[in-house]
This record gives structure tokens, C-alpha cells and sequence, in this order.
């Protein structure tokens, strides 16, 4: 297993990387957990797990074939920051998943307050606008694994049950992490973690998981 040191307000945290099987489609996640994480667990760790495999484990996804791409999603692609490094929303079949999920009415609303507050010096809010939590789909990445780069990953269901129901089960505390190449947010965590949201975050927020074909998901964080 590969691990990483992160230092945090003066203390140091190991990222253990976990690495597993090309986990597909409707695996059940605990099995994975049980398999590939609980031999490594220490009393005290926090699991970190990305939210596109509890997304995947959930069948919670959208194959390319079933996206119409409108007029509406190729305008607002032409707007979206384009990185260097990751996709983000610059695919149009990305941007219009998440139109399909938020509703037009709610999207142009997004569009137009978001850009105007955009040029006031506030960005940001669009995606809070869209609302639905639309910002946390990953997928149709030309440069992810096959047969990832056909589907659309749609935020995970119940995150925080799911996160309680692994502490439940495993004793293991859970975090489920939306990380990618531009940014990294706890989407949810179990009742028993202590830390706050903000040093979870600067303990992954280069993304120790990574983006491309590292297949770990799962990263167990240890204080040294």
C-alpha cells in the first residue's frame, strides 16, 4: 500500500491508499469494505471514500447514449472555467445531465443570477443556484477507465446513512469525499468523527486517490 503525510494545524496525518479490483456497477459496497479495508483498519482511522464508488455501487449512473444534448447545454459550456488538468463541466452531455436533473426553469435562473453575480466579483453561486447537488456529478472522462468514461456519475443516495450504516456495521469511521484534480468537499460523514469538515478537506485536498486508473477509492487516514 502506498501512503502520503499530511501535515494539519501542526499535527501529521498518513493517507493510506487502498487499492482495490475495478469495482463495478451494483457490487455491494460493504463486501468491498469487508474485503479490501477492514485487514488494514487500526482503531482510531477515518475511512475517506469517493463518492463516484458509492455512486457506482448504487447503480446510480447515466450512459452517454441517453443524453440529448441541447442548445442550452452547448451556451453554457462556453462559460464554465476550463482547467487544464480536469474536464470539470466543459463537456456538453455533462452539462446537460445536470440540466436534466436540476430542470430548465431552475438552470437559466442559474444561469442568469449566477452570471451576474459572477461579474459582481461572486462566483460560485450558480452551482448553488442549480442546487440539486448537480456539482458533485463526475464522469464522461475521456481520460477515465473503461467503461467509466461512457457514464455519467450521479451524486450518491442517502450519503450520510450510508456513511453511518459502514460505522455501524465495520466500527469504522466514514467519510465520503467528492475529490477530483480542481477540488475536494466532504459530501458527508458518520456520527462518530470528530474533526470538522474544514480539516477533513486539508487532509485530502490534493486528492491522494487520484483521478485516472490508481483504482483507490478508499483512503485511510491515520493520526501519527
Amino acid at each position: 500500500m502506498l501512503s502520503t503525510i499530511k501535515q494539519v494545524n501542526n499535527q501529521d496525518f498518513e493517507r493510506i491508499l487502498i487499492k482495490t479490483h475495478l469495482i463495478n456497477f451494483g457490487e455491494n459496497l460493504q463486501s468491498v469494505i469487508s474485503k479490501y479495508v477492514s485487514p488494514h483498519y487500526k482503531e482510531n482511522d477515518i475511512l475517506a471514500i469517493s463518492e463516484k464508488v458509492v455512486s457506482v455501487t448504487q447503480n446510480n449512473m447515466r450512459h452517454i447514449s441517453d443524453v440529448k444534448v441541447s442548445l442550452l447545454a452547448r451556451i453554457i459550456t462556453k462559460f464554465v472555467k476550463k482547467y487544464p488538468n480536469d474536464i470539470g463541466f466543459s463537456l456538453p452531455a455533462k452539462m446537460q445531465t445536470a440540466i436534466d436533473i436540476s430542470g430548465y426553469p431552475r438552470m437559466i435562473l442559474a444561469v442568469i443570477i449566477g452570471g451576474i453575480l459572477k461579474f459582481l466579483g461572486k462566483p460560485g453561486y450558480f452551482w448553488k443556484i442549480a442546487g440539486n447537488r448537480v456539482s458533485e456529478i463526475d464522469g464522461f472522462n475521456p481520460d477515465s477507465m473503461y467503461p467509466y468514461t461512457e457514464y455519467a456519475i450521479l451524486p450518491p443516495k442517502n450519503p450520510k446513512a450510508t456513511c453511518n450504516n459502514i460505522e455501524e456495521n465495520f466500527k469504522i469511521k466514514t467519510i465520503i469525499i467528492d475529490g477530483n484534480n480542481i477540488n475536494t468537499e466532504i459530501i458527508a460523514k458518520s456520527n462518530g468523527i470528530i474533526l470538522d469538515n474544514g480539516t477533513l478537506r486539508k487532509i485530502l485536498i490534493d486528492n491522494p486517490m487520484g483521478q485516472d486508473d490508481e483504482m483507490t477509492p478508499f483512503v485511510l487516514i491515520r493520526k501519527r
